[in-house]
């Protein structure tokens, strides 16, 4: 099932390697038919149009105790209409959003929440993070069966800012409308214009244009955001700032060189072998031990992959000693591996003699394989461990609680993600790449968002055991923006001792939490 983290495409290429998980053309939806057709082919079109519906928000009112404090507030669910440049409408989005009831809207900030895929809805962040409930879990084991349980969530951002939660056109209840089509939604830039359109409908709709703004988003979601800000910038629509919730910001996996995948693989190698106690004389500091990895990766470990054949056979044999220091694995596999280790074989292999794999998007889950003879895991723990609590709790909740009746059915991901137009244009020359781009790049708008609005923060979240965007790259991504030594503070980072969902691991989202409300209150200064 493809949910709030990486596409497919770029999964298979970090196979071999790593930013484990995914891989744009039209910079508008198609044009309606032109009134130079005939009558005949008007009424043929008309066949193809999907009806529009109603824009039909449903609220109801609710309360919720933080920090000592009991907060009153309306959730809203419901979706909204949005319109090509024609003003002709082609996509209803649905949303529930949660706002503290009696708060001055010029004063209270709003944060539009987004899971990735590309072709997941947010149902992931939604009942696992900053909403007024969550879902329990029994992370990182498996979780047990229904019925599943909703609670308060002491880690609601809801006393910091109203939140949007926004499925992406295709999934949950968002559907194409009118003259949509599939292809109107299913590319970088043609979902950026998508999520463009709702958020300005939304500022709109509930009189929201002078609030302080924020978008959160995980995954793909992050690849979203940072295209997203420089967007919505243009078009007049401030931000306050950005948080990037388990970044893929540059899909170009050659960039730099192929070698850079394992070099970014291998400090989270490290934290889950500290992890799973494959180290001798294990360090008591994780964030020390992952320091000195960084260290070694980005010196001897990437000048000898850098040298390639050339290597000499003993620093060749100092580097493999290096890697199994770090890694767990034994020096003969490094060297079996050219020093290369890819996610799949690591998730395989360091937990091999006991019979057990490793999660990609949370290292931390443990599988258990047919055998234990295979290169490769067959199933991914950290999806099947937790993918039917969350679907459940969203389908249970929406009706039970938000009373939301509707005959359609929820859709967790997209159908036609293969379809995915991969092609993206940036609306400003970020650093100096202009033209179209095969795979997004954008890095590259994320900075020229920050040029652009020196006000803009952004906030990056990174998980430890996140094999599927290894903090590493993230870093390298967000570290190589050319910013002005005036604007490099703007970036702030957090770790978590979580993985992709970072919100799964209890003690990380209260600490997630505290970070954002800290980001939020300085952004909004």
């Amino acid at each position: 099932m493809t949910r709030c983290r990486l596409a497919f495409i770029f999964s298979l290429a970090l196979a071999l390697t790593a930013f484990g998980s995914a891989a744009h053309a039209q910079d508008k939806p198609p044009a309606p038919p032109s009134a130079e057709h005939d009558q005949h082919k008007d009424a043929d079109k008309d066949k193809d149009t999907t009806p529009v519906p109603p824009e039909r928000p449903v609220a109801t009112h609710h309360e919720l105790t933080l920090g000592g404090k009991t907060l009153k507030y309306t959730a809203t669910a419901g979706n909204l209409i949005i319109r090509d440049e024609e003003e002709k409408p082609y996509g209803s989005i649905f949303y529930v959003a949660y706002t503290l009831d009696g708060a001055d809207p010029v004063t209270r900030p709003v944060s539009f929440l987004y899971n990735g895929g590309p072709g997941s809805a947010t149902l992931w962040l939604h009942m696992g993070s900053f909403s007024p409930v969550r879902i329990q879990t029994d992370s990182p084991n498996p979780t047990f069966g229904p019925p599943f349980k909703l609670v308060p969530n002491e880690s609601s951002l809801l006393d910091k800012t109203d939140l949007v939660f926004i499925d992406a056109p295709l999934t949950g209840y968002s559907r194409a409308a009118g003259k949509g089509t599939p292809k109107d939604f299913t590319g970088v830039d043609q979902d950026l214009h998508a999520f463009d359109r709702f958020i300005q409908r939304y500022l709109t709709a509930n009189q929201r244009w002078n609030s302080p703004k924020f978008l959160i988003g995980e995954s793909y979601g992050t690849t979203r955001s940072a295209a997203l800000a420089d967007m919505l910038g243009n078009d007049g629509v401030q931000l306050n700032g950005v948080a990037l919730i388990s970044s893929i910001l540059n899909y170009n996996i050659r960039a730099g060189g192929y070698d850079n995948i394992y070099v970014f693989n291998l400090p989270s190698y490290a934290a889950a072998a500290w992890y799973f106690n494959k180290i001798p004389n294990k360090p008591a500091d994780m964030a020390a031990w992952v320091q000195q990895a960084r260290e070694f990766a980005a010196g001897p470990y990437a000048a000898a992959l850098f040298a390639g054949d050339n290597l000499p056979a003993a620093q060749l044999d100092e580097v493999a000693k290096q890697v199994a220091h770090f890694t767990g694995l034994s020096v003969d596999y490094i060297k079996e591996s050219n020093l290369r280790i890819s996610p799949t074989r690591f998730r395989k292999e360091v937990l091999r003699d006991d019979r057990k794999t490793l999660g990609r998007y949370d290292m931390r889950f443990e599988g258990v394989d047919v055998d234990a003879a295979g290169e490769n895991p067959s199933y991914d723990a950290s999806d099947t461990g937790i993918s039917g609590a969350f679907v459940a709790a969203l389908h249970d909740y929406l009706q039970r609680e938000l009373k939301y009746d509707t005959t359609d059915e929820y859709r967790p991901s997209a159908n036609s993600i293969g379809q995915w137009d991969w092609k993206h244009k940036p609306t400003s020359g970020g650093l100096g790449i202009g033209g179209e781009q095969t795979q997004p790049y954008v890095a590259a708008d994320l900075a020229s968002a920050i040029r652009k609005n020196p006000h803009l923060r952004v906030f990056s979240a990174n998980g430890y055991f996140d094999l599927a965007t290894p903090f590493f790259a993230t870093e390298y991504d967000l570290g190589h923006m050319n910013l002005d030594p005036a604007l490099r503070g703007n970036v702030q980072f957090g770790y978590y001792p979580s993985g992709h969902m970072i919100y799964l691991n209890v003690e990380a989202l209260h600490k997630l939490k505290d970070d954002l409300a800290g980001f939020i209150t300085s952004a909004t200064k």
